[in-house]
């Protein structure tokens, strides 16, 4: 079974949140998992849609299948580095702030 792979990395979005997302299409088709994408209203929804584009279209470049016999073979999403800022505080104090960034993969598969 031949398969086709897009990664998006360093999207400066938490894990947390884009699991919210990858969890939403886990195991659907393509074409389903598009309209589910179409009506979510989360922030991470249009860096998955568009790394869902890529792998889809990866596979149609390599011949493997159309977007209507694909499915979402694996989904998965890895923690990036952590970008750490200083808040200020009150009494000269400083809190610490984590810039979180994520790795995207989605592997589509007929």
């Amino acid at each position: 079974m031949a398969s086709a792979i897009a990664k998006n990395r360093y999207i400066r979005i938490s894990p947390r949140k884009v699991r919210y997302v990858a969890n939403a299409i886990r195991g659907k088709s393509v074409l389903e998992a598009m309209s589910i994408l179409e009506v979510t209203t989360r922030g991470a929804t249009k860096v998955v849609q568009k790394t869902l584009k890529s792998a889809v279209s990866n596979a149609i470049d390599l011949k493997i299948a159309t977007p209507e016999t694909l499915h979402i073979q694996e989904i998965f999403v890895d923690v990036g580095p952590v970008a750490k800022r200083i808040q200020p505080r009150a009494m000269g104090r400083a809190y610490s702030i984590k810039k979180r960034t994520s790795h995207l993969t989605i592997i589509v598969s007929n």
